[in-house]
């Protein structure tokens, strides 16, 4: 089985169609084992998956360094994005923070962290309401012509700061939840991006697990998972979305599939110019998710997804985390 080959952006950054998400690998999602988490880094570059996605909040720090961990003597093989922008800690002056200054200090820790001189593709993880987008763009294309920086991306930015940040410097990908129970994006976000000629990069592509029949019910959550608070998690909402994880169960059992690879296949077939990064810290889930790329959708089965699965319940995050998207 290969792993097809995917453009971001207009600078041509060449990745593999469906990357890993490693935040759970240190961060959010329960009990962490390093070990198993290399091990799936590893095998994941063996199948032909060559991107990587992390960010200097997963742990805080953590990830990074679990990340430079596991490429050490492979750099060459792949491609790595982090993120900056998101802080915590008592010493933390604001969050998000999207000042010359501060991703200046981000980018030297990442790099270190990672063990590299540069990563492929810098995202701003959360929008910086306080500095003008030009502001942070211009920093960020600093990097650029230093060489640290090969690609730069925004994560749940509006189609307007999208806009802004283009006509400062190229932007190769922008990222935001993307799934068949998260389809914002489609309104406005796609259409803008494919106008510029930006990439798009779907994180959270199996809804957190749900979307691939991890939880058969909420009790298997753990109250320290960051899923135990999420509005889909909810006991009001837990149980109305098992409906249409049912449905996906239905159509991907009809084609030989899992839910997982039936929810990743969809988001593939919206776009040559998307590419899921579905997350797991395990070896078995890697291969069964990599196995999405070989499972084609038709227009009749693309137009029965859209007419027979119910809304989803609940909002993307709680009402907190959803005054820092769309910015």
């Amino acid at each position: 089985m290969g792993i097809q080959r995917r453009i971001l952006g207009s600078g041509g950054l060449d990745v593999s169609a469906i990357g890993l998400g490693c935040m759970g690998m240190s961060a959010f999602y329960g009990p962490t084992d390093e070990a198993e988490s290399i091990a799936t880094i590893h095998h994941a570059i063996d199948l032909g998956v060559t991107f990587f996605d992390t960010a200097e909040m997963y742990g805080p720090y953590l990830n990074e360094e679990l990340l430079g961990k596991a490429l050490a003597g492979r750099r060459d093989q792949v491609q790595i994005a982090t993120k900056f922008g998101v802080y915590f800690g008592p010493d933390v002056e604001r969050s998000p923070d999207g000042r010359p200054e501060a991703i200046r200090r981000s980018i030297e820790g990442s790099l270190t962290r990672l063990g590299t001189d540069h990563v492929d593709l810098y995202f701003q993880h959360r929008i910086d309401p306080e500095t003008p987008i030009e502001e942070t763009v211009g920093a960020l294309a600093e990097l650029v012509a230093e060489g640290k920086v090969r690609n730069i991306g925004l994560s749940e930015a509006a189609p307007e700061t999208i806009r802004r940040a283009q006509s400062v410097h190229p932007i190769a990908a922008v990222q935001t939840e993307y799934s068949l129970w998260s389809r914002e994006p489609e309104e406005e976000l796609i259409p803008t991006i494919r106008e510029l000629g930006i990439g798009f990069v779907a994180y959270s592509p199996l809804g957190r697990g749900f979307l691939a029949g991890r939880f058969d019910s909420r009790d298997e959550i753990a109250s320290d998972d960051f899923r135990s608070g999420n509005p889909r998690f909810s006991e009001e909402n837990f149980d109305r979305n098992r409906v249409l994880l049912e449905k996906i169960r239905e159509i991907a059992a009809e084609k030989g599939a899992t839910p997982a690879q039936l929810a990743l296949a969809w988001v593939l077939a919206q776009g040559d110019d998307i590419v899921p990064i579905p997350g797991t810290k395990r070896r078995r889930y890697l291969d069964e998710n990599a196995g999405a790329v070989a499972l084609a959708l038709t227009p009749e089965d693309l137009a029965r997804i859209d007419a027979e699965l119910p809304e989803v319940s609940g909002t993307r995050y709680s009402e907190a985390g959803m005054r820092g998207l769309n910015l």
